[in-house]
């Protein structure tokens, strides 16, 4: 061997150790690719299922705020409707407690607030019959359907048609709700449609046989007229004299009660009621006893009437007025007095007078033919009037709640302009 040999045995140890430097980084730069690459792999994937968690949870989101928004909703119309209800409607449950009761409920039974928690029999006190209905449902658990009740609230007379119907999930009773209306304008026109239907009987019967009364009486009349005073001895005079005194006044009941029973053909126009009572007032003041007075005040509304009946209902009303005042040796202050209502679209007008009044027992008996408290009336003046209110679509009743002299009500369609 030259002296070249061990030279070119360390080059060529020398590039093998390059080679195996170079097939080492090879590797490791393969593995680190690797690697990298797999990290990559693993990174898009946690992106994606991020992205699409994201994705989910804003779609649930947005699902929860429509399904609030629509719960929101419905509960706004439910609120709506309920307080929109012209009907009184509550809520009791099977304890008796007052669950709901919606606004028309709190105005018609008068209810203060809050109510709920309350038991039924406790606010509902003053309508004993609405609690015998509810206490009846609650026992029975069984429909109710349509009862017609009469109670009395503030004075006043309420008519309402019921329905109760049980609260029950399939599985168990929770109480009962109470629905009810306010029939008190249906029943009133039905009361004033019999009223009318009486009255005209009342007229077909008597009409007739008193007129052949009121002939016989003229002829009474007028032989004792014949009768010369002169030639009869004195103790006969005041005899004659009684027998025209009687049926002059036999004639003019005779009269009153043929215009009370005769039909009315009602001639309507445009009536300015304030002018008219007003005229009234100052035709009867002449004739009324000193001091008396006639006051007329409150807002007066046109409607449509008989002037010629209208004016005949206040003069017999405040004659009325002004003579029980005298029978009690009271100086008579009358008022009329009106108000409008323009919702009803009526127009309320009161007589009233500071006279003895009239007991509670007669407040419906003094419209009826024939009904007098007086020793010489004809117990005709106010059922003349009743008979004029009604033709004129109106109602008439004492107002029951004045405790010193009479107070006469009565209530006419108002012709309110179309806005009004």
């Amino acid at each position: 061997m030259n002296g070249y040999g061990p030279t070119l045995i360390g080059l060529t140890a020398v590039l093998a150790a390059l080679v195996a430097v170079v097939v080492l980084a090879l590797l490791g730069f393969r593995s680190s690719a690797r690697a990298t690459r797999r990290q990559m792999r693993e990174g898009g994937d946690t992106r994606l299922l991020s992205a699409a968690l994201q994705d989910a949870l804003t779609r649930l989101a947005a699902q929860e705020r429509a399904t609030s928004a629509r719960a929101t909703a419905s509960e706004q119309l439910s609120t709506q409707v309920f307080d929109s209800l012209t009907a009184g409607l509550v809520v009791v449950d099977a304890r008796g407690g007052l669950k709901i009761a919606n606004p028309a409920a709190c105005r018609m039974l008068s209810l203060g607030s809050p109510v709920a928690g309350r038991h039924y029999s406790d606010l509902l006190a003053l309508t004993p019959p609405l609690v015998a209905l509810i206490e009846e449902g609650l026992t029975k658990q069984q429909p109710i359907i349509r009862r017609t009740l009469s109670v009395t609230i503030a004075d006043r007379a309420w008519h309402f048609g019921v329905t109760i119907s049980p609260l029950e999930d399939g599985e168990s009773h929770h109480g009962i709700i109470c629905l009810f209306s306010d029939l008190t304008p249906v029943v009133e026109l039905e009361q004033q449609l019999q009223l009318k239907e009486a009255l005209a009987r009342l007229g077909e019967l008597t009409g007739g046989i008193a007129h052949e009364f009121r002939n016989g009486l003229a002829t009474i009349h007028g032989y004792s007229r014949l009768i010369d005073m002169d030639a009869i001895p004195q103790k006969f005079r005041p005899c004659v004299e009684g027998i025209r005194q009687e049926t002059d006044t036999l004639g003019q009941v005779v009269t009153n009660f043929l215009n009370f029973a005769r039909p009315e053909q009602v001639m309507l126009a445009r009536v300015d009621l304030e002018a008219l009572v007003r005229r009234v007032a100052a035709d009867l003041q002449p004739e009324l006893p000193a001091g008396a007075t006639i006051d007329v005040k409150g807002h007066f509304a046109p409607m449509d009437g008989d002037e010629v009946m209208l004016r005949q209902t206040f003069v017999n009303l405040i004659r009325n007025a002004v003579e029980a005042c005298e029978a009690a040796s009271t100086v008579p202050a009358v008022v009329v007095e009106s108000r409008v209502d323009a919702a009803t679209r009526t127009m309320h007008v009161a007589v009233s007078d500071n006279g003895p009044g009239i007991p509670p027992a007669d407040h419906t008996r003094i419209f009826r033919p024939f009904f007098t408290t007086r020793s010489r009336g004809s117990g005709l003046g106010l059922s003349i009037v009743q008979k004029s209110v009604l033709l004129h679509n109106g109602s008439i009743a004492v107002d029951p709640s004045v405790t010193s002299g009479t107070r006469i009500e009565m209530s006419f369609p108002a012709a309110l302009p179309p806005d009004r």
